[in-house]
């Protein structure tokens, strides 16, 4: 024989809903996490383009970014290179796509003689189409 309580008391209901709280949380962390992230993933190479009010942006669909700062160091999009690895790269680059356009950027403080190499190098490796990357005059 069984003893227990008479009366029947209602066990509680199981939850029907959704607590939006703890997401909505994750999700605002989330976006400020990323809002600060986004300005630090922009490239690191800060360079002085000249001003012209001619300079639009270009709509090529395939090009490659080359940068040559101050001192004279090469980049190949972020990649930092050596002269002999630089002309190696766009050499084999232009082989793959010889419509490849070059979108040149070069602080104004490089002499004008290191800039007309780069661009020879460009052109010995098969790229004729040649883009110099200004910034818009204010």
């Amino acid at each position: 024989m069984a003893f227990g309580r008479l009366e029947r008391t209602e066990q509680p209901r199981p939850m029907g809903e959704i607590n939006m709280t703890p997401l909505i949380d994750v999700m605002l962390v989330l976006l400020v996490i990323f809002m600060i992230a986004a300005p630090l993933m922009t490239s690191s190479l800060r360079l002085e383009l000249p001003q012209s009010e001619a300079a639009t942006p270009s709509e090529a669909p395939q090009f490659i970014a080359v940068s040559i700062a101050p001192d004279g160091t090469l980049y190949l999009g972020e990649d930092k290179l050596e002269a002999k690895a630089f002309q190696q790269r766009v050499a084999a680059l232009a082989q793959a796509n010889p419509q490849l356009e070059v979108q040149l950027r070069a602080d104004k403080a490089v002499p004008y003689g290191q800039v007309a190499e780069l661009i020879g190098w460009c052109q010995a490796a098969g790229l004729s189409r040649i883009a110099f990357v200004a910034e818009a005059a204010r």
